[in-house]
């Protein structure tokens, strides 16, 4: 499997994979269903985001993009979802892993995401691929602007 950066040509694919408008939401707190392509191809041209999908020869199986904050000198993994057929494959772990290498290669020391509270699938992915909750006043801090108490993940090292 291969981490390349985003082609905004997948971007209908992957608007396709969200099979439900809950689904979306937990993916990407929209709530547009179908998934629009042209938001998903829209995404990657934030100068703070780098785009990536995990591909094997000519399939593509997922998507995660890395948010880059200068300022705090650390990086969120953000939009990560896997193709629908791959789920339950460690495909979604394999994509976690790569996109926090990258982080790690660009020189950030500190590695977060945010998973929607009801996306037990998604927790149970990232730990296992090195994340481990934040401090709860941590966690509820970074709540307080947010349109749901996310579960705040940061990545446990280099070890993991």
């Amino acid at each position: 499997m291969n981490l390349l950066p985003f082609a905004a040509e997948y971007a209908a694919a992957v608007a396709g994979w969200p099979v439900s408008s809950r689904e979306v939401a937990m993916w990407c707190g929209r709530q547009e269903f179908p998934m629009p392509a042209q938001i998903v191809a829209g995404w990657h041209e934030a100068e703070d985001v780098r785009s990536y999908m995990l591909v094997e020869g000519q399939d593509l199986l997922g998507y995660g993009e890395l948010w880059f904050d200068t300022e705090e000198d650390e990086v969120e993994l953000a939009r990560i979802i896997v193709a629908p057929g791959t789920r339950g494959k460690g495909i979604g772990r394999e994509l976690v892993r790569g996109l926090t290498g990258l982080a790690r290669e660009a020189g950030y020391p500190d590695v977060f995401m945010r998973v929607h509270p009801d996306n037990d699938q998604a927790l149970r992915c990232y730990r296992g691929a090195g994340f481990l909750p934040v401090d709860a006043d941590l966690a509820a801090t970074w709540n307080a602007a947010q349109p749901v108490d996310y579960v705040w993940l940061r990545h446990a090292g280099p070890e993991s």
